[in-house]
Parts: structure tokens; C-alpha cells; sequence
């Protein structure tokens, strides 16, 4: 199960309220969330990152604004289920790929790896994750990518190159779900965006008003956290633990403000 950029305090509570059921309803063996929003909708501190382990998530990826938060930077040096994207210039801290024991499962490698266009310049993320790969073969049947990135075409050429060589390859950072998840010839699950976790009455998560102002006068604003709406979003992927390849891919979006009418119902 993958989680969508989870954005803020309303994308944290989705968390936490949602996926401890939908975990044991789709009998989820790993969960792995993009987590680069979630402190105020600018990085991950430790409480933040500590709020959501607890939660049910196995594995954590990020993107671009995984520094946002200084706090972030020891937190790399003590906390494995933390990925940066693998392609920051040598020196950055943490890492970008990670093989964690899944129980009664293969070991599954998480890798996460963030696009240039339109991103800024770093290392190239075909290059990189080519080597990844590579790297994770010999250790894992079941592998995982987070493609972290704005272009659509840079996240379908990066999930080409890797058809048939991991299990999937799922896009995050634009926040607005796709619908063109599928199978690749080689057997590696692909969905350009899992969408974002948080309030959907919003612009990407923000609140609306001043996203506009910016826009309208391309002055400085203050882009804070909505509230409204809170989704969970993201993608379920049955893999063959044997071959490796996917079998099945599922889009969700499931709403907090329905599951707590729920609870307030019973």
C-alpha cells in the first residue's frame, strides 16, 4: 500500500485514523507514504515522522522539500525508514534506498528518486536509478519506486526503463491523482500520481485565497495548510512474492470526514 503526499496536520490525522482499518481490510504487508509535507505542509520534523511510523507506516519517502525543517538532518542518521531522493550530490545525509524484512513476505527494497525537469539540478535520476536497481536485485524479488516528480513524461520514461526490473513505480509531488494505472509488458505496476493526503477544498492542500493572490499579483503570500475535504489517497499493488511482478494495481481515495461520521454513527 502506498499513501500519497501527506500534507500537514489534516494529512497526519487521515493517517492515523484511516490506515490502522484499511490495513487490515486490504491485508497490507507494507505500507510506504510520501511524507515530504507533512510539518505544516513544509518537511518532516521528528515528531511528524514519529506521528506516522506509529501509525501503521512501514517506510517513509520524500522529495524536494525534505529539508524545509533543519530538525530533519540528525533524524536521518537514526531513523532507516527514511528516504531522501537517491539522487542529492554525494554528502547529502540519509539515503535513497532501503531493503526492509516484510513478515511472511520477501523483503521488499524501497527506492526513492526525484526528477530535473522543471525540479531544479540533480544528479540524473535515470543514471541513478538504473544503479539502484542494480544495487537492489540481489537483495530483494520485491522492489518499490517513488518518482518524485513534476513532468508526466519523466515519470513514464523512468517506469519504461525499469518495466520488468521492479515491482512498481509510483509517481508523487503534483498532489492531483491520475487514472492511468496499469500493468507494463514486464510486469511493473505504474500510476504517473497517487494524489495527496490531505484537504482536498484547497489548492494542493493549501488554503485557497492566497494561493490566488499570488497569482493575481505575484506578490509574497503566506501559503498555510486547508482544512476541508481530507482525503487519503494513494494506491494498493498485488505483487507475486516469487517473480517480483505485479499482478494487480488499485487507485483509492478514501475520505476522513466519512469514516468519523461513521464512527459517530455506531
Amino acid at each position: 500500500m502506498f499513501i500519497g503526499d501527506i500534507v500537514g496536520r489534516p494529512g497526519r490525522r487521515a493517517v492515523k485514523v484511516l490506515l490502522p482499518r484499511l490495513r487490515r481490510e486490504w491485508q497490507a504487508d507494507l505500507v510506504i507514504a510520501n511524507g515530504e509535507n507533512m510539518a505544516g505542509g513544509n518537511g518532516i520534523t521528528e515528531k511528524t515522522a514519529a506521528e506516522v511510523f506509529a501509525a501503521g507506516v512501514d517506510v517513509m519517502t520524500s522529495g524536494d522539500h525534505v529539508w524545509d525543517q533543519k530538525e530533519v538532518l540528525p533524524l536521518f542518521d537514526r531513523e532507516s525508514r527514511l528516504l531522501r531522493p537517491l539522487n542529492y550530490p554525494p554528502g547529502a545525509p540519509g539515503q535513497g534506498c532501503v531493503v526492509v524484512p516484510v513478515p511472511g513476505q520477501p523483503d521488499t527494497a524501497v527506492i526513492n528518486v526525484q526528477g530535473r525537469v522543471f525540479m531544479g539540478e540533480l544528479e540524473n535520476p535515470f543514471a541513478a536509478l538504473e544503479q539502484a536497481v542494480q544495487q537492489m536485485r540481489p537483495l530483494a524479488r520485491v522492489i518499490f519506486v517513488d518518482v518524485h516528480a513534476e513532468a508526466t513524461s519523466e515519470k513514464i520514461a523512468l517506469a519504461r526503463m525499469v518495466d520488468g526490473e521492479v515491482s512498481a513505480v509510483i509517481g508523487t509531488h503534483t498532489h492531483v491523482q491520475t487514472a492511468d494505472e496499469r500493468i507494463l509488458p514486464g510486469g511493473t505496476a505504474y500510476l504517473t500520481d497517487a494524489g495527496f493526503t490531505g484537504p482536498h477544498e484547497s489548492v494542493l492542500g493549501r488554503k485557497i485565497e492566497p494561493v490566488l493572490r499570488r497569482f493575481r499579483t505575484n506578490l509574497p503570500q503566506r501559503f498555510e495548510v486547508a482544512s476541508d475535504r481530507v482525503l487519503l489517497q494513494g494506491a494498493v499493488i498485488d505483487v507475486n512474492g516469487a517473480t517480483g511482478r505485479a499482478t494487480a494495481i488499485r487507485r483509492f481515495s478514501e475520505s476522513l470526514d466519512a469514516a468519523l461520521d461513521e464512527n459517530d454513527a455506531s
